[in-house]
């Protein structure tokens, strides 16, 4: 009787320290996305050689998505990634534990973890490349919608794009064959929306995106829209496909795709452990 209430306990305090672990390398990938994306905006759109070669904004655009898109992929695919899940984006986060495969007590400490590395993946970027970085045209790499857009055509627009994205995701996360392709859909999809809403939105479709960005800048008049709007489109997406993909179970929270976990203990009611978590994580193809 003893032994049976120690493991619960002991494997509570598990979950715990591993939801620790997860959410500190989910500040590490996202102060290296944030890093990343602040560095493309200054060679690219900021003074430089590219810039100087590169005629116009939008093709600007389409190289800052690229280039976004292949750091995205590449960071879902590194052994951090594949350990926390590489969500690096608090509305990421929400939809897997919509989807039902990761836990609702992990969303909070994930999206503090993002958000906290927005801010230093900025910072960083800040005192690597110089004041050029606080300046015209990179300012952080903080995002504005174009001009003529209202604050609630902005809010639609970018729930719109992070429904799109969720909804993608969610969909192949469920399809054995398809978990493997999910880090290069969701760096596409990313960089589509950087391509294609650059020059309307900003094309964030990722609270942790625009939070350090705004936050250097001072630049927070439309902060709310962009820390809402992909939340709202999240929840959104995960009713979508409950409704559309309702016979099919999400397999993984885990963006690299499913990855077995079958050391892990049996305990009932603890996400991270339990057997329903090593279940969707290794079950096959319904």
């Amino acid at each position: 009787m003893e032994q049976s209430r120690a493991l619960p306990k002991n494997a509570e305090r598990l979950a715990i320290v591993r939801l620790a672990r997860d959410s500190a390398i989910e500040l590490i990938l996202t102060f290296i996305l944030l890093f990343g994306v602040t560095t493309i905006v200054r060679w690219v759109i900021g003074p430089s050689p590219i810039s100087r070669a590169v005629p116009g904004i939008h093709t600007e655009l389409w190289i800052v998505g690229a280039a976004v898109a292949l750091l995205l992929a590449g960071l879902i695919l590194t052994p951090l990634g594949r350990t926390s899940g590489a969500h690096t984006n608090p509305a990421i986060s929400l939809a897997m534990w919509r989807f039902g495969v990761f836990p609702g007590a992990g969303v909070i400490p994930y999206s503090i973890a993002q958000l906290l590395g927005s801010v230093l993946g900025v910072v960083a970027a800040r005192l690597v490349w110089g004041h050029i970085v606080a300046e015209p045209p990179v300012i952080y790499a903080a995002l504005q919608p174009g001009p003529g857009w209202s604050t609630w055509e902005l809010f639609v627009v970018e729930a719109l794009g992070m429904t799109v994205i969720a909804f993608v995701v969610g969909l192949c996360l469920a399809v054995q064959r398809l978990t493997s392709f999910v880090p290069w859909i969701v760096g596409s999809l990313v960089g589509l929306g950087i391509a294609l809403l650059g020059t309307a939105t900003g094309g964030s479709l990722n609270p942790a995106r625009q939070f350090g960005p705004a936050v250097a800048s001072g630049q927070t008049r439309l902060l709310w829209v962009y820390l809402l709007a992909p939340m709202v489109g999240a929840a959104i997406a995960a009713w979508l496909r409950r409704k559309i993909q309702h016979r099919r179970e999400v397999l993984t929270h885990r963006l690299c795709g499913t990855v077995s976990t079958s050391s892990a203990p049996v305990i009932e009611g603890l996400p991270y452990l339990n057997a329903a978590t090593r279940a969707v994580d290794t079950q096959p193809e319904i």
